[in-house]
């Protein structure tokens, strides 16, 4: 696209509520309790099979709380979002990080969610569907009153933007 209303790869201006660091790191912890649990307990049950069963979880936790501590924060200094009246712009990823636009013309729906963790930090995500085929852009661990007022936005914005012709 060429021209004065040309919607540009760029760095996103804004990032996402602090929070969502808490929310990151307690959505690791359970994801690196489960297993570990699960293996701990057969460990403790299954004499026979306790070393192969002990040591697995011991690793694995290991590795979940190093990812519990170093993630989370990575995260949020990576995630951005920004929403103007052309487009909405996200960046996210750890390792890989991916940039995406929607132009306000492609937008379909625009959806928040507040899973119980999310409420529990006071934190929702706002999902943004577009005709693109890489799917919905999503903008995580925003206050949710920010996360309705964005949605409000976002719906009154594409409302106003007439439709993409090609």
């Amino acid at each position: 696209m060429a021209g004065e209303n040309a919607v540009r790869l760029r760095p996103p201006r804004n990032s996402v509520d602090r929070r969502a660091v808490g929310w990151w790191r307690t959505r690791c912890l359970i994801g690196t309790a489960v297993p570990v649990a699960v293996l701990g307990v057969l460990g403790l049950l299954i004499e026979p099979a306790r070393f192969w069963l002990l040591t697995p979880a011991a690793v694995l936790a290991a590795i979940g709380l190093a990812c519990t501590a170093f993630f989370p924060a990575w995260w949020y200094r990576v995630h951005r979002w920004e929403v103007t009246d052309e487009a909405v712009y996200v960046r996210t990823g750890a390792l890989w990080q991916e940039w995406r636009i929607a132009p306000m013309s492609r937008i379909q729906t625009v959806d928040t969610v507040r899973g119980p963790l999310e409420q529990l930090f006071g934190l929702a995500t706002v999902t943004v569907t577009t005709a693109s085929s890489k799917g919905a852009l999503r903008v995580e661990g925003l206050d949710h009153e920010l996360a309705a007022e964005l949605a409000e936005k976002l719906t009154l914005v594409t409302q106003a933007t007439p439709g993409d012709a090609t």
